[in-house]
């Protein structure tokens, strides 16, 4: 368990939190041999050198991996295991053709998923989750991957812990634990060591890797770090795939629809191809060719191309995603809860006036103001110390003695002032002001009410004498109110715009704001915003879960509101099964950002904020949130075009070779064929993520609906099989055609349809050509066409098994397209008739959560291997407990983020 540095010879590097919980800090301080002023750099380096980095997940884009993706398709292997037999019993020519096809359709798509891995790669290393370590005796911000055992870390508000942690020092600090132990009540810490034995959830004395700082702030020293840590260990046993969102289990679900339907007319087709005594290895591979064809293939690589040429888009937007699944989070959203400063107002504050209390200018007002403001405060502060107001006063003839700060529980903030007597100064939100003075004249409530409904920020101001030299809580009492700061915060210029883009996005705009409700509501109407109604934080108490379920449908406004109430709206939003995105950039809004689906903040956010989120938005526009929902959108709107395509072309030529193997004497299509069709038609495919989305496909959240697909699936599919037997009978009564030209037309046809059909697919607007492609896209499509028609005509044609087609062929092959498309457009019409029935409530499973949190714990390097720990010394670990998790030793065991 030890290691050694050159500054302090063996050193005890980790101690298992659940043993430190139970020894004094003074012991824990020993054990890791730490000193009050932390680490050197030259220990932590040693350290980090030995250990590994402070990780649970790894993303690397590993080519081998990249291509047993390709390669682990159990249709895939049969129909390579078929090649090989059939090699050995003489039909060579055709098993190499099938084995080069093979080839070339794994490498298409290892190409553009490797190319989407690096893109991801790429875009994880931009990303940067920093920790406050005290080393060499300063505090500094490091990247969490490279804290060690022996650490000491500051906590603050909003902060994911880092690593396990054991408390040396707290101040009211209490930890969102909901991620290790399913408790939604925040647990309150201190430095009191535990028993032997306390389970995870009643561990006061400590800190948990991945927990999240919900009050208070504390200082610890770190015990463990990566996959040796609690969460780690939960982290690592989820196993080795990445975080499955909504989009990938739709996607699986369908692959597995598709794999059941292959397997029934797979066996069929072999079954009566064996009883009309064709020789098996030909109906083997003709019925692994047939399930080859049918399952998506570029499936994966067509989600993954177009999430990375999503992440670029976005990026021109100004929109960064940590994570390539952000985009079909954001694609998602149903709610958007907002804050109202710089979202909806041009957050440049400015000091309008001082009004006393019998509503008329005061100085006053003004001097008591400045006494209790930073001239690097907040923007409030700053804007009065800016304004040509303050230049009227001199305030050097007084001195600050002590200060309470502002916190979101008590809204305002106080100092205690020494200059013409001692006097405590007191300056807040008016509501929390006022019920702390004695005697408030009417005046001064009837100014307050008329400066609300004008839609201006008011800071009301309040003093009283004081004695003693220190200031808590306790003494802002008995004030005398001395007047009101008046501020302007405008609405800003293209909100109203971007509000109707969100709404015609079918995203419902909810505001979250400390400031007071009328000042909300106005600035709301005046951007058209309609409100349906509004909560205050003292209305938020009264409720509980259930009740404010019930009341947030028709709640527009949350005002006066701290941290803890926007964390707790947004997690019973939640709970009703839609999507919630938190738009935040302050401290105050790290656990809302936390509990949201999609955490978004800007880039000139505090760093707490820009840790917490999913997404950073380069500019505080609501114009560009809308970009970046449009974008995810578009891109599962694209997919889909892929997922529906395979369901009424591939499902409806499956159909037609089953019926062609009842009367036919020979093969419908040789494998290499149909793997050969299959490979062109996935080629014209890969440019979908490029094409153009109607506005009313991106009008409203879309979700993977299996039901739909099956329906889709058996209107659509025969449609393609009418026409794939119309080629039949043409090829069989018209030209009399024998096997080899019967093969040929069947081949020229069905990708000439199947391809041409995603014209009509790819949108629902009726007749289809009011919906323009992409230029990509059109140009694979009919470039694909061209090289089905005239393959037939190249020396190529013999070694494939085709023959020259008769020009009359291609006369009847384009009134068949023609034909195909007309119906299918009918079908169009028919099918979207009947209306949706409604989404069912999401269901997000724990391990999702878990996974999303470990990705802030993510390197994209190797990491070294493990140390061995002994069991012995102050730091030693509870090794029965440990082996009974099960959880891999690796520091980067776990994932991929």
């Amino acid at each position: 368990m030890s290691i050694t540095t050159p500054a302090r010879g063996a050193v005890e590097p980790g101690v298992e939190v659940a043993t430190a919980g139970t020894l004094p800090v003074e012991r824990v301080l020993d054990g890791l041999h730490t000193a009050g002023g932390g680490l050197t750099s030259s220990e932590a380096a040693a350290r980090l050198a030995t250990l590994g980095p402070n990780t649970v997940v790894s993303h690397r884009a590993r080519p081998w991996l990249v291509l047993w993706h390709q390669l682990r398709s159990p249709l895939l292997g049969l129909l390579l295991a078929a090649v090989i037999a059939s090699y050995f019993v003489g039909e060579r020519s055709d098993a190499i053709i099938i084995g080069v096809i093979v080839v070339l359709s794994v490498g298409l798509g290892f190409a553009n998923e490797y190319r989407a891995e690096k893109a991801a790669e790429a875009l994880h290393s931009k990303i940067r989750h920093e920790a406050v370590v005290i080393r060499d005796g300063t505090p500094r911000h490091v990247d969490v991957t490279t804290l060690v055992p022996g650490d000491l870390v500051e906590l603050r508000l909003g902060n994911v812990v880092p690593a396990d942690i054991r408390l040396l020092s707290v101040a009211e600090l209490a930890c969102d634990e909901s991620v290790l132990t399913g408790e939604s009540l925040p647990a309150e810490k201190n430095t009191a060591t535990v028993a032997p034995g306390t389970p995870l959830a009643e561990m006061s004395g400590c800190a948990l890797m991945g927990t999240v700082v919900h009050a208070g702030e504390g200082r610890g020293i770190v015990v463990e770090t990566g996959s040796r840590t609690e969460f780690g260990r939960i982290a690592a046993g989820l196993g080795t795939r990445r975080s499955d969102t909504e989009f990938q289990i739709g996607l699986r679900r369908f692959s597995l629809l598709l794999v059941r339907v292959a397997a029934v007319l797979t066996t069929s087709i072999f079954v009566i191809n064996v009883v009309l005594q064709r020789p098996v290895i030909d109906a083997l591979l003709f019925s692994l060719a047939i399930a080859v064809g049918i399952t998506p293939q570029l499936l994966p690589a067509v989600v993954s191309t177009s999430l990375a040429a999503g992440s670029r888009q976005l990026a021109k937007r100004k929109v960064l995603v940590k994570r390539l699944v952000c985009i079909e989070d954001l694609g998602d959203v149903d709610v958007l809860f907002t804050d109202k400063t710089g979202t909806l107002t041009e957050g440049r504050i400015s000091f309008m006036r001082a009004v006393g209390t019998d509503g008329a200018p005061s100085d006053d007002t003004v001097r008591w103001g400045l006494l209790c403001s930073n001239p690097d405060g907040d923007p409030l502060d700053t804007a009065l110390w800016e304004s040509p107001a303050a230049h009227r006063f001199d305030t050097a003839g007084w001195r600050k003695i002590a200060e309470l700060p502002f916190d979101h529980e008590r809204r305002m903030a106080s100092v205690l002032v020494e200059g013409e007597g001692r006097m405590l100064v007191t300056k807040g939100a008016p509501e929390a002001v006022l019920a702390r003075c004695s005697d408030v004249p009417p005046s001064a409530r009837t100014a307050l009410d008329a400066e609300f409904a004008a839609g201006n920020r008011v800071v009301a101001v309040a003093v009283r004498p004081a004695t003693g030299s220190a200031v808590t809580a306790a003494d802002e009492r008995d004030l005398r109110l001395v007047g009101l700061l008046v501020f302007l915060d405008a609405p800003k210029r293209g909100a109203a715009d971007a509000l109707r883009r969100l709404a015609g996005l079918g995203i419902d705009v909810k505001i979250v704001t400390g400031d007071n409700p009328a000042v909300a509501v106005k600035v709301c109407e005046e951007l058209g915003l309609p409100v349906k109604g509004t909560l205050t934080g003292p209305d938020l108490d009264k409720l509980d879960d259930e009740q404010l379920a019930r009341a947030l449908p028709e709640t527009t406004v949350f005002a006066r509101v701290s941290p803890e109430h926007k964390a707790r709206v947004v997690r019973v939003q939640r709970r009703a099964g839609v999507d919630i995105a938190f738009l935040g950039d302050g401290v105050n809004d790290a656990l809302a950002l936390h509990a949201a689906d999609v955490g978004i903040s800007v880039d000139s956010a505090t760093d707490v904020a820009k840790d917490s989120a999913d997404v950073i938005l380069l500019e505080k526009d609501l114009h560009v949130l809308a970009d970046g929902v449009r974008e995810g959108r578009r891109i599962f709107a694209n997919t889909m075009k892929y997922v529906l395509m395979g369901t009424s072309s591939n499902f409806g030529n499956m159909f037609s070779a089953a019926g062609a193997s009842l009367f036919l004497g020979f093969l419908p299509m040789l494998p290499s064929q149909i793997l050969l069709n299959n490979l062109l038609y996935d080629t014209s495919q890969l440019a979908i993520p490029t094409d153009e989305v109607d506005a009313e496909q991106v009008a409203r959240p879309a979700r993977w609906d299996i039901g739909f697909i099956r329906r889709f699936m058996l209107c659509f599919g025969p449609i393609s099989s009418v026409f794939d037997f119309a080629t039949f009978g043409v090829m069989l009564w018209v030209f009399h055609a024998g096997p080899p030209e019967f093969r040929t037309g069947w081949f020229v046809e069905s990708l000439a349809t199947q391809t041409l059909v995603l014209f009509a697919i790819r949108t629902r607007r009726i007749p289809f050509f009011r919906s323009r492609p992409s230029v990509p896209l059109l140009l694979a499509a009919l470039g694909v066409v061209l090289v089905g028609a005239v393959l037939p005509a190249t020396p190529l044609a013999a070694d494939l098994g085709f023959q020259p087609l008769p020009f009359g062929f291609f006369a009847a092959l384009a009134l068949m397209v023609v034909c195909y498309l007309a119906l299918v457009e009918l079908g169009k019409r028919l099918f979207y008739r009947r209306p949706a029935p409604p989404s069912a409530p999401k269901t997000r499973p724990h391990s999702r959560r878990v996974r999303r949190r470990a990705a802030r714990f993510t390197t994209a390097r190797p990491s070294p291997a493990p140390v061995k720990r002994s069991a012995s010394g102050p730091g030693g670990r509870a090794g029965g407990r440990a082996r009974r998790s099960g959880a891999s030793r690796s520091p980067t065991a776990g994932t991929r983020a």
